[in-house]
């Protein structure tokens, strides 16, 4: 949520939800797991992984609804100060203005249900694929074929 910092900063939708940002994220992140861990971590892929969490918000906030002036989000920015709208419309409009009027709290409600209805299934998904690839993965460990097991058995 680090991108929507902005609601209290600048105008929503800026520079916290520009590529520039992102990769920002991304050295910072490199930067910080390498002091913290003393290199002990792997520091590329946590860094990785920090830009990819910060980059699906954004692809996210792309792909919603977007009724407030100006429409869309300043992915280029500081290099371009052009909005991009996907268009796609996938998720519902959220609701920043009286944020704790009835009607405000209903439409957020309404579009918390939206996502989680389109993207718990593809979490369920992906988890279901790395846990059978991690069950095929200890199953080929378990086999025989790791060169410790091979030394340690008996020679009849």
């Amino acid at each position: 949520m680090s991108p929507d910092l902005d609601l209290v900063l600048t105008s929503h939708r800026t520079a916290t939800h520009s590529i520039a940002a992102a990769a920002l994220v991304t050295i910072v992140a490199a930067v910080v797991t390498g002091w913290v861990t003393r290199g002990r971590l792997p520091i590329l892929r946590v860094a990785l992984m920090c830009g990819a969490a910060y980059a699906g918000h954004l692809l996210l906030d792309w792909l919603a609804i977007d009724r407030t002036l100006p429409y869309g989000l300043q992915m280029l920015w500081p290099f371009s100060q052009t909005w991009f709208v996907s268009g796609a419309d996938l998720f519902l409009q959220t609701e920043r203005r009286q944020f704790l009027s009835a009607a405000s709290i209903r439409a957020n409600l309404l579009a918390m249900a939206w996502e989680s209805a389109i993207l718990l299934p593809l979490l369920a998904g992906l988890w279901l694929v790395r846990v059978k690839t991690l069950a095929r993965l200890a199953a080929q460990a378990a086999g025989g074929d790791h060169a410790a097991q091979k030394r340690a058995r008996p020679v009849l």
